[in-house]
């Protein structure tokens, strides 16, 4: 099997230049109106946590442990078309049913950092979002929630990219973060995740959680995909983390361990990350990675921003520190071409 992907075509169409100026102006627009009420979420130190009161130490493990013998862990799925892309992904790993039951209970975290449109690769795509809360409903989900906490105000974030209308149309709930839903949080063993507010409130009541990402750039940690998604996670001033982008990538992977993780690089944001701001900062990658397993997710994406192991150094931290292989080749990857 060859270690790297063949190249995708292009097949991203050419937006009117007029309609797409105007769209982003009315996102700058009204993220800066809007963007100071989300202030009040944020905690120099976070929450302390009360008397008597412990602090957390995960999110919660919802990986499948009873998985057929011999069913694939990874789908590598060529096209353009997000919907059938997943769905022949997921079909290929054992069919939605494998994964989500009758009356489950679904968390997706999406990306909504930003308040911009969907259509420069900054944030989850909506078109993704609505396939994966689709097959959940399918399979029975009695219930499916989306969130994130963005850097942009939450109201325009989850409006501006798509994905509000994309949860609305699919029948999922969108949690925006509030004060309320913040816990502290103790890594055992962490040196930065230390009595830290992580959104632990979305996961109430919740038994499975799909980790909904895009592929891109990242000008701090060199790439952005499934376990740099995790720092939605957290609340306070998260950008203290800044200064070792890889230690903190490295201890959100252990806090949570997700039921399946879904890695669009269908259009891929190659520079200027991570906000991006321009077309000309993406590239037709034609790829949708559905995997159980984060790291291994990650790894295929670093192939399609044309990068290595050692461009993104977390990513081989986070597999030592046990959250998943980065030689995705050893889970024997289902290949799929949607276009054939």
């Amino acid at each position: 099997m060859s270690s790297k992907l063949p190249d995708a075509k292009p097949e991203t169409a050419e937006l009117n230049r007029r309609d797409f100026l105007k769209r982003v102006g009315y996102a700058s627009a009204l993220a800066v109106a809007t963007g100071g009420l989300g202030l009040a979420l944020y905690d120099p130190k976070g929450p302390a946590p009360g008397e008597g009161q412990k602090a957390l130490t995960g999110l919660g493990d919802y990986a499948l442990r009873d998985m057929a013998p011999g069913r694939g862990k990874m789908a590598i799925v060529r096209g353009t078309d997000r919907a059938v892309m997943v769905e022949r992904g997921v079909k290929a790993l054992g069919g939605v049913k494998a994964f989500i039951g009758q009356g489950d209970r679904v968390l997706i975290k999406v990306n909504a950092a930003f308040a911009t449109p969907a259509s420069l690769g900054a944030t989850t795509h909506p078109e993704t979002l609505a396939a994966v809360a689709g097959l959940c409903f399918k399979a029975g989900a009695a219930q499916v929630l989306v969130t994130d906490n963005p850097i942009n105000h939450p109201d325009s974030c989850f409006e501006i990219t798509g994905l509000a209308g994309a949860a609305r149309t699919a029948g999922a709930r969108v949690i925006a973060p509030r004060a309320a839903l913040f816990a502290p949080l103790s890594l055992p063993g962490g040196k930065l995740l230390q009595n830290w507010p992580v959104m632990a409130g979305a996961f109430t009541g919740v038994t499975k959680v799909i980790v909904v990402s895009p592929v891109k750039d990242h000008q701090r940690a060199g790439a952005s995909m499934t376990l740099k998604n995790y720092y939605g996670f957290l609340g306070g001033r998260r950008n203290v983390f800044h200064q070792d982008i890889n230690g903190i990538i490295t201890e959100l992977s252990q806090l949570l361990k997700p039921t399946l993780c879904v890695l669009d690089g269908t259009v891929s944001m190659v520079t200027n990350g991570p906000t991006g701001g321009s077309l000309s900062d993406l590239k037709d990658t034609g790829t949708m990675v559905i995997s159980t397993d984060p790291v291994a997710a990650d790894a295929v994406g670093l192939e399609l921003l044309g990068r290595t192991l050692a461009d993104v150094p977390y990513i081989l931290m986070a597999e030592k520190a046990g959250a998943g292989i980065s030689d995705y080749h050893r889970l024997n990857p289902v290949l799929i071409d949607t276009k054939a």
